[in-house]
């Protein structure tokens, strides 16, 4: 019997583009802290956990606040400017078609991340917040994703160790070289091009990496 087919989406810069709003709460926090941070740099560095980027700001002991009053900043800053990705809702639909579930693992703070698929209409299973590396790979399995998709070499990676279908999207700031190096058996272009992937591989996709 087939397990159902349940698919992983990483969120910024795989559903949304969030650079525009993450770079004005960074905005915002330096306003606030009277600390310089180069917005438009933090949003070239995107994927990885926020203290890692805070940490080229701040000095360590003031992280821990740093980092609480971004989170704070955030809803208001950058829901409302981030836009759906092309082919993020078509990627869900054609998810659901097939009876499948849909399960966002990100790195983003869970509630952000909720508020970002609300306003979106992106409805989701479940949502996993602040999610990196092997945190990414417990969430998938905690969740039996067969198919995980993301724009990050640490996605690939960690949809690998599952091991779960690696599928790679160009809408970040990776190429597609890098994607496949980390593991990816799949590159698109945008999501625009996942349904196909889908229908072609059909459900079967639910169970074929994970009974190698």
């Amino acid at each position: 019997m087939a397990s159902p087919l349940v698919v992983g989406f990483d969120l910024d810069l795989t559903l949304i583009d969030s650079r525009p709003g993450i770079a004005a709460t960074y905005r915002a926090l330096s306003e606030r802290t009277g600390v310089y941070i180069d917005a438009d740099v933090t949003v070239t560095r995107l994927g990885p956990p926020l203290e890692v980027e805070l940490a080229y700001w701040f000095p360590e002991h003031e992280i821990t606040a740093a980092k609480q009053l971004y989170r704070e900043l955030y809803p208001g800053h950058a829901v409302l400017i981030s836009p759906a990705l092309p082919g993020a809702r078509a990627a869900f639909d054609a998810v659901r078609e097939l009876g499948g579930r849909i399960i966002v693992i990100t790195g983003k703070h869970g509630p952000n991340a909720l508020l970002h698929l609300a306003e979106l209409e992106l409805d989701a299973d479940a949502v996993v917040g602040r999610a990196w590396a092997e945190d990414k790979v417990v969430a998938m399995l905690e969740h039996g994703v067969g198919v995980y998709i993301g724009d990050h070499p640490a996605d690939m990676a960690a949809a690998r160790a599952v091991p779960a279908e690696a599928i790679g999207v160009l809408t970040g700031d990776h190429t597609e070289a890098e994607l496949i190096a980390a593991g990816a058996t799949e590159v698109l272009v945008d999501l625009t091009g996942f349904p196909a992937w889908l229908e072609q591989c059909g459900i079967s996709v639910g169970l074929a990496s994970r009974d190698r």
